[in-house]
């Protein structure tokens, strides 16, 4: 083999076809894209047209909705804080809270906070410090001699002048209303 019968594989090497070059190559002229509108211009496609007929997004069914009031917990079982507690990546000593967590890698970053799930063996005895906890992963903790404590809290929103929304001003009234029957039934019975 020599230098000038160095060659590519068959097939490996496609050329571009040129476009724009004469009517007798059957792609002059437009270069292939009709004449006007948005295909014929550069840098459009229009995504999800076909043809007039009822495009796939809109012959799907629809279901449900995306609550964006919807609280957003890092969740996290039991098992894996104790698998990180016997890997030495927390320390059942200290007083456990949702950084250390996302510190130790068992967490990612959530907007309310961590919540604790029941999953999993649990032998160690900890004091722990999230948003919230599952019934049956605060029964481990407790059973296993340790504490938990919960702090998170519901966000309340607030019109411009400080005070409790519409909303909340309406449960309030509700709730006092219920709480005055209760007594009354109670106080006549």
């Amino acid at each position: 083999m020599k230098l000038n019968e160095i060659r590519n594989n068959p097939g490996a090497h496609k050329r571009k076809l040129k476009v724009g070059r004469g009517s007798s190559s059957g792609l002059g002229k437009t270069s292939g894209r009709g004449v006007k509108g948005a295909k014929a211009r550069t840098g459009t496609k229009v995504y999800g047209f076909e043809g007039g007929q009822m495009p796939l997004h809109m012959r799907m069914p629809k279901r449900g909705f995306n609550n964006i009031f919807a609280n957003d917990f890092a969740e996290v079982n039991l098992g894996r804080i104790q698998k990180a507690i016997d890997g030495k990546k927390l320390d059942a000593g200290q007083k456990i809270t949702g950084e250390m967590l996302r510190a130790a890698g068992l967490v990612k970053r959530s907007r309310d906070g961590v919540r604790v799930l029941g999953d999993g063996k649990f032998s160690a005895k900890i004091e722990i410090e999230v948003a919230g906890a599952s019934a049956s992963a605060r029964e481990a903790i407790e059973k296993a001699g340790g504490t938990l404590t919960a702090t998170f809290k519901k966000r309340v929103n607030m019109n411009k002048k400080g005070d409790a929304g519409k909303r909340l001003q309406r449960r309030q009234k509700s709730a006092e209303k219920r709480a005055a029957r209760a007594s009354d039934a109670s106080a006549t019975a």
